[in-house]
C-alpha cells in the first residue's frame, strides 16, 4: 500500500523541475550542494564586458580632458574604477546567472568564514606575505643592478622631502621612513575598502565560476582580464610610464602572476577575505622603492615597479613553491554548498 500523498508528487515534480533548470544553468548536483559542471559563458562574457567598459566609461574625464593622470579628478576617478568589477558582478548575479546560485554571499566568497580561526589568520598572512613580495622585488633589482639602494641616509627619499619642504625636515627621515612602514598593515586594512571592489568580481565571481575549465585555466584567464580591465589607466602611462602596448601587456603579465597567488588565497580559504586584505596590502606596499632608493639611481618600472618583471620572477618562486608542496590540491569547495534559485 503506497503512502505516497498529494503534497508528495508535488514536491516530487518540483525537484525534477529544479533539476532540469539546474542542468541548463550548467548546475550538477553533488552529494553536499551543488557545482558548476560547465562555465556560464553569457554571463563571464556579459561580466568581461561590463567591467572593461565601465572602467573606460569612469577613465573618460581623464582621456577627454588631456590631462591624463594629471586631471584634477584623478584622485576621485581611479577608486572608482576599483568598483566597477563589483558593479558587474551585481549584474550578472542578478539579471544574467539563471538560476542565481545562492546563497550569493557563500558562492563570492563574502561570508561564512569557516573556519574562522584560520581564515583570521590567513588575512594576517596575506597582510604581511603580499607586503613582503614587494620588499623582495626591490632587493632583487637592487641585487641585479637594476637600482642602487641607499639604507643609511636614505638620500632619494630625503631629496623628494626637501623638495616639498624647502625649509628643512621638522623630523628626520629615518624617521619618517619608520612611520611609513608601521603604517602599512593599517593601510592594508583601509585599501581593503577599494580592493573589494575588485576581488568581489575578479576572485569573488569570475574565478569561481571559471573553475569548470580547471584550477589552472581558471586562474591564468582571471589574471588575463584582470590585467586588461586596467588598460584605460595603463595607456595613460600609469604603473609603467607606457602609455602603449607594451605597457598593457606588462599590466597582463604582472596581474596574471599576482592573480595567481590572490586566487590560491581565494582557493585555499574558499573566503574572498584573504585575497581582499593582501590586494590592499600590496597597493600600500608598493611604493616601497621610493623610500629606500638612492638618489639619482635609474629606476625603470618595467624591471623594478611592483608589478615589473623583477617582481614576477618574486612571485613565480613564490608559486612555484606552492605547486611543489601541493597547495593547488589542497583546498575547499567553493561551491558544494551553494544552492540555485528555487
Amino acid at each position: 500500500m503506497s503512502n505516497r500523498t498529494a503534497a508528495d508528487d508535488t514536491s516530487a515534480a518540483r525537484s525534477a523541475s529544479d533539476t532540469e533548470a539546474d542542468s541548463r544553468a550548467g548546475l550538477s548536483p553533488a552529494d553536499d550542494g551543488l557545482v558548476l559542471d560547465r562555465v556560464p559563458w553569457p554571463a563571464v562574457l556579459v561580466f568581461a564586458l561590463l567591467a572593461c567598459g565601465l572602467a573606460w566609461l569612469v577613465a573618460l574625464p581623464l582621456w577627454l580632458s588631456g590631462d591624463g593622470l594629471s586631471h584634477p579628478l584623478a584622485g576621485l576617478l581611479l577608486p572608482a574604477i576599483m568598483f566597477t568589477p563589483l558593479l558587474a558582478t551585481l549584474v550578472v548575479l542578478f539579471f544574467v546567472q539563471k538560476p542565481r546560485p545562492r546563497p550569493s554571499s557563500q558562492y563570492l566568497g563574502l561570508w561564512p568564514l569557516r573556519p574562522a580561526k584560520r581564515t583570521v589568520w590567513m588575512i594576517v598572512a596575506a597582510i604581511f606575505g603580499s607586503g613582503l613580495l614587494v620588499v623582495a622585488g626591490v632587493f632583487l633589482a637592487a641585487g641585479l643592478d637594476l637600482v642602487e639602494l641607499d639604507l643609511i641616509t636614505f638620500s632619494g627619499f630625503a631629496a623628494v622631502l626637501e623638495a616639498a619642504s624647502p625649509g628643512g625636515l621638522p623630523i628626520p627621515v629615518g624617521t619618517v621612513i619608520l612611520v611609513q612602514l608601521i603604517l602599512i598593515p593599517f593601510a592594508a586594512l583601509f585599501n581593503g575598502i577599494f580592493a573589494l571592489g575588485e576581488e568581489i568580481g575578479w576572485r569573488g565571481w569570475l574565478l569561481p565560476s571559471l573553475l569548470p575549465l580547471g584550477t589552472w585555466p581558471a586562474l591564468l584567464v582571471t589574471g588575463l582580464l584582470w590585467g586588461l580591465w586596467h588598460s584605460p589607466l595603463i595607456l595613460l602611462g600609469y604603473n609603467f610610464s607606457q602609455p602603449n602596448l607594451l605597457g598593457v601587456a606588462m599590466m597582463v603579465g604582472g596581474c596574471v602572476f599576482y592573480g595567481v597567488l590572490l586566487g590560491w588565497l581565494r582557493l585555499r580559504t574558499g573566503s574572498i577575505w584573504p585575497a581582499v586584505f593582501a590586494h590592499g596590502a600590496f597597493n600600500a606596499t608598493a611604493g616601497f622603492l621610493a623610500l629606500v632608493i638612492a638618489v639619482g639611481s635609474p629606476a625603470d618600472p618595467i624591471a623594478v615597479g611592483p608589478l615589473g618583471w623583477v617582481a614576477w620572477i618574486v612571485m613565480a618562486a613564490v608559486i612555484g613553491v606552492l605547486v611543489l608542496t601541493g597547495q593547488f590540491r589542497t583546498q575547499p569547495s567553493l561551491q558544494r554548498r551553494v544552492r540555485p534559485v528555487a
